[in-house]
């Protein structure tokens, strides 16, 4: 082999060599950042039955088809894909049920987030509809900027974009409504 050839052959050695190494490196790239932005539960349950007591009292009950856990990651949170049933139990009692599509609780702020045909029924006949809604654990409250009906159990209704209100129903903020209330007299 002549000295010219010789050069060429190193040249394409050379040449091949770094097409190799730069495409392995571009790949290993694209690896990396599929595992940064990809995160996998760290548990997996398939339908639920979660009921939460205190002093040996039920205080309420979580029903769901599938819930996924991410708690191994900075900003951990519970997914519930197929929805959510929740019947929490008063002092007296009394049932109150909520239902959701879709939920997500996350941990760090005690924040639910209920997504898809929100419904709250007490058990007093009140109902509140919405397509999603937020309830904070820590101070019991329940808040959404979307659009809502309440129904008091009585015939009467209030309707609108954005309320927030106490567990109970006894507070309820609302921002630009329209309904009928019926007054009923003791």
């Amino acid at each position: 082999m002549n000295k010219k050839n010789r050069n060429i052959f190193n040249i394409v050695m050379i040449l091949s060599v770094m097409t190799i190494f730069f495409s392995c490196e571009g790949s290993l790239k694209d690896v990396q950042k599929f595992n940064r932005s990809s995160f996998f539960p760290s548990g997996e349950a398939d339908s639920i039955n979660l009921k939460y007591t205190d002093s040996g009292k039920v205080k309420s009950i979580l029903r769901s088809k599938k819930m996924l856990d991410y708690s191994n990651i900075t900003n951990a949170f519970t997914e519930f894909p197929q929805g959510v049933v929740v019947t929490m139990f008063d002092e007296n009692n009394q049932i109150t049920t909520i239902e959701s599509d879709y939920a997500i609780s996350y941990k760090k702020t005690d924040i639910i987030d209920l997504q898809g045909n929100v419904t709250i029924t007490s058990h007093d006949g009140k109902k509140l509809e919405t397509q999603q809604l937020y309830f904070d654990q820590k101070n019991e409250w329940f808040f959404t900027e979307k659009h809502f009906k309440y129904s008091d159990g009585t015939g009467g209704y209030l309707q609108g974009p954005g309320v927030d209100f106490s567990k109970d129903f006894k507070i309820f903020n609302m921002q630009t409504t329209n309904g009928e209330i019926n007054n009923v007299e003791e």
